[in-house]
């Protein structure tokens, strides 16, 4: 920590130790000169005040001394110092002293570095330095925001700091050149020394300007300018009072590995694994499928990541193209096949080591939700097949910079075929690997020097990084949790991940306010805890998430908008969060039924996580006919499937939800099926287990498929016959009367080969018989645990079938429907819903519920959604006020 009062006795303390600088470095001022001692510790290198504060003017043609400059280096030159008015065109950040300049290299065939360092007229008496972006080569000059702050908060220059960065040593239009690095002081400048040389510079320059140094020094960089934060602390641990590493290209050598990996998978063997953006898209839309709602949300964004990693086998099992081979965009070969598994999974290295014992690079969470194509990232795999040499922008993203990574850091051969370099076995470029991992690389876990000194850092990076593998930051965090010890780290580090956040993309790009946490730890001591981050994302802007420390996640609370952080919570579950206790044990049928009135078979393979459907009665299909497919874990018993979207549901008991694709068209039928089912085939036949009174609720299919909701009640009877009744002014609820006139009469009766009962319509106007009558559909008697649930499936005509759910006309009252649910609607959508008390929350919002409203066991809901619920063992069936739909839903 530096403080102002103690400025006056480093330098004399300093002048006297150098027998009054006759061995000390000078910092030119024209007839003046300056003086300050290297330490040699490799740490604080802080130019004494000097003896007044210099005008912005003077600066002017300044120099600093190689001897001032804590690492070998040539002297600086300031080529301008200019006094920017704070009404000056275009400037927003106050009046401010813009100092330009060059440090000069020890080689001749070295670029000079260009520092840009910025004085504010109203200092506040701290500094920043800021780290650079990619292979850098453009000059970072001090007066941008804060990467990933609040978009409203002025820049730190504008705020009253000193800030100062650089090039990083060379010159480039583009951030993907990597040509400077033949030259070994230029790739050693890169690797790290000109951040030393520039803070030495700029901390020369501050004590001139205002003739004291700063009490507090901070460094704020992204990516490479992450590494480089990390890189100033890990070398010069006492140059710095607090850091903001964000998305932190640490492992800068497996980074380039990795991409060398990548494009070797895409292009090599003719670009049998290169994928096209449709491809890449299949992909990730087949993941959000899969794990979207395993942290509770359906919102776009994969939270619970690592639970959507033990998906990886099942969701690459669906994209595989049947043999294997390239079908088109629908699938996926298994060439392409292996480009995913590349991208996705670790390098580990067994052949040789990285610099600080680094043994692997994290590999990136292609199925995990981070977007490698599409809108919203920048970047892709390429338009063509065959890279070019040297590769463009033509090709994959990461192959660009690591082709120039090979050519120019390791080989230093222009020409060189980076296709023919092995990642895992470099050959006779090993060791020059190994050493360049040492120039460039801010793996050093040994953060102690750094943190005794009450050195504080924040640690930020996405869980979809398309660029920088946060699993190597994770990897890194592990490992300095493991040399310094947990106690040290929560004393001075905070590692936050963001679901959804890929290298200044994604689908939630958060926006915090970073430096405050950050100044209110190192000034006020006050650690930062969870934060709030607000997504900037043009689409979504303005939800919130809470900002949660590794490991933990935010997860949805199953209440309240989906946009608000104060309904998540960051979570770190335990067990296998995927497991469902309502999953049969072994290959199990359920009967049931879909919208349409089909009667269906669902067979449910636990072991492989397959099911097939066979329908057993249509009025729009053959009997017979069959669907499978997949079922990929949602967690809460939910599993994505082949289905057209549909989600299939495993409630307590033995029910089943899901979806039957339908006859034609792009949509499924929500049905329901259960695993044990009433039947009275034994002599004599009876019904009392299954006869009630009950509120019916379901949906009617009329001409041209027009759907209609349906509501009623009905009775069946010890010998089998029913009764159905409508309100004739509503055609809605109503009270059982055995004489009421808008009315349907009939009976049902075994059907052993079905596995199901056959319902026959007789005279409404008759008395209840058992004979005779017309065949017009299906009841299943489903048994939820010890509870009956009756399905009938009507099929009357092609221009009149549906399905409604049987549920007793009892009392409902609240807290008896608690619980979450996954539900499904004719509308051929799946969403979620909560009820706890007299409250329902859903996926399109919330509403106030009232019990035994219209009549008894109706359960009618005001707000969204609007409309009336029936609840039974489990299982819920609901219609809207405005009629036309129906939706079900299963508890988990």
């Amino acid at each position: 920590m530096r403080h102002a009062f103690l400025a006056p006795l480093l330098a004399a303390a300093l002048l006297a130790g150098c027998g009054g600088g006759d061995d000390a470095a000078p910092v030119t001022t024209g007839g003046d000169t300056t003086t300050t001692t290297p330490p040699d510790d490799g740490t604080t290198t802080t130019t004494p005040p000097a003896a007044t504060a210099l005008a912005c003017g003077d600066l002017a043609g300044r120099t600093v001394a190689a001897s001032a400059i804590g690492v070998a280096s040539g002297a600086a030159t300031v080529a301008s110092a200019t006094l920017v008015a704070a009404d000056a065109t275009g400037n927003q950040l106050g009046a401010y002293c813009q100092v330009r300049g060059t440090i000069a290299p020890l080689d001749s065939a070295a670029p000079d570095i260009n520092f840009a360092v910025n004085l504010p007229e109203t200092w506040n008496g701290k500094s920043i330095q800021f780290g650079g972006g990619g292979f850098d080569g453009t000059l970072i000059d001090g007066k941008e925001q804060v990467r990933f702050g609040p978009p409203e908060k002025m820049a730190p220059l504008g705020l009253g700091y000193a800030t100062y960065g650089d090039d990083a040593g060379h010159q480039s239009g583009s951030i993907t050149d990597g040509t400077f690095a033949t030259n070994d002081e230029s790739l050693a400048n890169y690797g790290g020394n000109t951040l030393k040389k520039s803070h030495d510079v700029a901390m020369a320059l501050i004590n001139l300007r205002y003739g004291k140094a700063p009490k507090h020094s901070y460094f704020l960089g992204t990516s490479t300018g992450g590494r480089d934060a990390l890189t100033a602390i890990q070398r010069w641990p006492g140059d710095y009072d607090g850091v903001i590493a964000n998305e932190p290209a640490l492992n800068y050598t497996g980074t380039r590995l990795s991409n060398v990996a990548v494009g070797r998978a895409l292009y090599l063997n003719g670009g049998a694994g290169w994928m096209n953006v449709a491809k890449t898209l299949l992909v990730q839309r087949t993941v959000l499928s899969a794990c979207d709602r395993l942290d509770g949300a359906s919102d776009g964004v994969i939270s619970n990541v690592e639970s959507c990693r033990q998906l990886n086998s099942q969701v690459l099992a669906t994209l595989r193209c049947a043999g294997g081979t390239d079908l088109g965009d629908t699938c996926l070969s298994d060439a392409q096949i292996n480009t995913v598994r590349t991208i996705e999974s670790p390098l580990n290295f067994t052949n040789y080591s990285l610099a600080h014992g680094v043994t692997k690079a994290g590999g990136y969470n292609f199925l995990e939700g981070t977007q490698v194509a599409g809108s919203y990232t920048t970047r892709d795999l390429g338009t063509r097949k065959v890279p070019g040499n040297p590769a463009t922008t033509a090709d994959a993203n990461q192959y660009v910079t690591g082709d120039q990574w090979v050519k120019y850091f390791v080989t230093r051969q222009p020409a060189f075929d980076t296709l023919t370099f092995d990642p895992l076995d470099p050959g006779a470029f090993t060791q020059r690997v190994v050493d360049v991992s040492g120039i460039t690389d801010a793996a050093d876990p040994d953060l102690r020097p750094f943190l005794a000194h009450g050195g504080k850092l924040i640690l930020l990076h996405g869980l979809a990084d398309e660029v920088i593998s946060n699993n190597s930051t994770i990897d890194y965090y592990q490992r300095v949790v493991t040399t310094v010890g947990q106690a040290a780290v929560d004393q001075g580090i905070r590692f936050y991940t963001v679901p959804g956040m890929g290298h200044g993309t994604g689908v939630f790009i958060p926006s915090w306010d970073s430096l405050a946490a950050l100044e209110n730890w190192v000034e006020g001591g006050l650690a930062p805890a969870t934060g709030v981050a607000m997504d900037t994302v043009a689409g979504t802007y303005g939800r919130t998430r809470p900002l949660c420390q590794w490991p933990a996640w935010p997860k949805f609370r199953g209440s309240g908008s989906l946009d608000a952080a104060v309904n998540y919570s960051c979570v770190q579950e335990v067990g296998d969060p995927l497991a469902c206790q309502n999953l049969p044990g072994s290959v199990t049928a359920y009967k049931g039924g879909d919208v349409f009135g089909e009667e269906l078979t669902v067979s449910i393979d636990p072991t492989n996580l397959t099911y097939s459907i066979n329908v057993d009665a249509s009025l729009q299909r053959t009997a017979g006919t069959t669907r499978s497919g997949t079922l990929l874990p949602l967690g809460n018993c939910s599993y994505s499937s082949n289905e057209t979207g549909a989600v299939f549901s495993f409630g307590a008991g033995g029910v089943l939800q899901g979806g039957v694709n339908a006859p034609s068209g792009s949509s499924f039928l929500p049905l329901v099926a259960f695993s044990d089912t009433f039947n009275n085939a034994a002599n004599p036949a009876v019904f009392n287990t299954v006869a009630n009174i009950f509120n019916a609720v379901g949906v009617q299919y009329g001409s041209g498929g027009t759907a209609t909701s349906y509501a009623g009640s009905a009775r069946l009877r010890n010998a089998g016959t029913f009764q159905t009744c409508q309100d004739p002014a509503t055609s809605q609820w109503i009270t059982y009367d055995a004489a009421c006139t808008s009315t349907t009469k009939g009976y049902i009766t075994w059907n052993a080969a079905h596995n199901a009962f056959d319902l026959k319509n007789t005279s409404p106007t008759g008395s209840a018989v058992t004979t005779g009558g017309t065949l017009t559909g299906t009841v299943v008697a489903g048994k939820v645990g010890t509870a009956y649930v009756p399905l009938v499936l009507m099929r009357e005509s092609a221009t009149s079938y549906g399905m409604r759910l049987y549920m007793p006309q009892v009392t409902q009252s609240s807290g008896t429907a608690d619980g979450a649910y996954a539900s499904l609607s004719t509308a051929g959508t799946s969403s979620a819903a909560t009820v706890a008390g007299s409250t329902l929350s859903a996926t399109a919002g919330n509403a106030a519920l009232t019990f035994d409203s219209p009549v008894l066991g109706v359960v009618q809901a005001s707000g969204t959604p609007n409309g009336f619920f029936l609840f039974n063992a489990g299982l819920y069936g609901f219609i809207p006020s405005a009629g036309g739909s129906f939706e079900m839903g299963v508890r988990h």
